[in-house]
């Protein structure tokens, strides 16, 4: 599988943005997405995911009710809507992919099988 992120960008705080990660390669709806994101000098975290058929999803709780995460599997692409942004958002952005299809959506990065090459994400305050 090939994940592809793109739609980071600057926005100042309070603005939006759309990601979008479009994969290729093994049968896209087979598994369970995310994304994750890392901030300079911290470590990769869980932001949301999203089950194959895209009823279960879940969210951090420092985006909840801020962000939403979507799939498209006729597009092959899983989005993440951010509305409301603040600067502590700030960081690159990854979409994460997993094979199977799972109950309980994981928040571990061992937790994803392929990964895309990230997109950066700024918030001016």
């Amino acid at each position: 599988v090939q994940l592809q992120a793109s739609g980071g960008g600057l926005v100042q705080a309070g603005g939006s943005l759309r990601l979008s990660c479009a994969a290729s390669g093994r049968t896209f709806s087979s598994g369970t997405m995310a994304w994750f994101r890392q901030a300079p000098g911290k470590q990769r975290e869980f932001v949301a995911g999203i089950s194959r058929s895209g009823i279960n999803t879940r969210h951090a709780d420092s985006v909840e009710g801020r962000f939403t995460i979507s799939r498209d599997n006729t597009k092959n692409t899983v989005y993440l809507q951010m509305h409301s942004l603040k600067p502590e958002d700030t960081a690159v952005y990854y979409c994460a992919a997993r094979l199977a299809n799972v109950v309980v959506i994981s928040t571990r990065i061992d937790g994803y099988d392929y990964w895309g090459q990230g997109t950066q994400v700024t918030v001016s305050s």
